[in-house]
């Protein structure tokens, strides 16, 4: 009987805080208490944010926190080809489709009706143009990213997105085309994450679904929060794990702190 994956796939796109070492400590610790295998995956897909001393330094905390994982370790910008042979998997069955609008224009011609993220969802112009008509406009390098067509998918769960972008424009990929596809060539069993990314999850199970993919076992941990009740976040400049070490705390402080004492 094969063993239980687990995996923690951070994005090198600031310094880890609280809020990491915790999805990181609950990920080692279930593993260990399952016999199972720990991934550490970098989600770098987003390559305006991504900073290779952030990779360095995810590393370095995840060790000073006494956290192993398996090698090699899986890092998501050197994979594109795959996320990019799923994309055409699902445009040839017709379930997404490229969209070439701007994001200015994306939400200028959308619906009332607003996503988990509180975006409006896409009004659908590009959802009409023919294959031909697509691919003509590719081929003349037109700027697209990759929407999912949620009118054929059918899935009232995931609808609730609308047509969502799964692959950006300029980047290449995207957060949801790019971890369904790394969690099946991985054989992730345990996707543990917090409940800010618990929304996704029937986009995610969509997308699995269409491209023939297993679903994982999905739980979704509760956040760590700031005095103010604000979810710690690398945009709102929460203090990083390396402050708290510069200011003396140790590794078994951090750990009792998140409850892993």
């Amino acid at each position: 009987m094969s063993r239980p994956v687990f995996r923690f796939a951070p994005s090198p796109n600031g310094l880890l805080h609280l809020g990491h070492a915790y999805s990181a400590l609950l990920n080692a610790q279930m593993a260990a208490q399952a016999d199972g295998r720990l991934l550490l995956r970098i989600e770098d897909t987003d390559e305006s944010r991504s900073r290779p001393e952030f990779v360095s330094a995810i590393f370095e905390d995840l060790e000073w926190l006494g956290i192993s994982w398996e090698m090699p370790v899986r890092i998501q910008s050197e994979h594109f080809a795959d996320y990019q042979a799923n994309l055409v998997r699902l445009w040839d069955m017709g379930a997404i489709y490229p969209c070439f609008c701007s994001r200015k224009r994306a939400h200028a011609d959308g619906l009332q009706i607003r996503d988990p993220d509180g975006q409006p969802h896409y009004g659908g112009s590009c959802r009409a143009l023919s294959r031909a008509d697509a691919e003509e406009r590719i081929a003349h390098g037109g700027t697209h990213g990759w929407r999912i067509d949620m009118a054929q998918a059918g899935d009232p769960e995931a609808a609730v997105w609308g047509d969502a972008m799964i692959a950006k424009r300029h980047v290449g990929s995207s957060y949801h085309i790019a971890v369904v596809t790394d969690d099946a060539l991985q054989g992730v069993t345990h996707v543990v994450r917090g409940l800010d990314i618990e929304p996704a999850t029937p986009l995610h199970r969509l997308l699995q679904g269409l491209l023939g993919l297993p679903t994982p076992v999905y739980l979704h941990h509760d956040l760590i929060r700031d005095a103010e009740g604000h979810k710690l976040s690398k945009s709102l400049s929460s203090t990083a794990l390396r402050e708290l070490r510069g200011d003396g705390a140790t590794a078994n402080n951090i750990r009792r702190r998140l409850g892993f004492g």
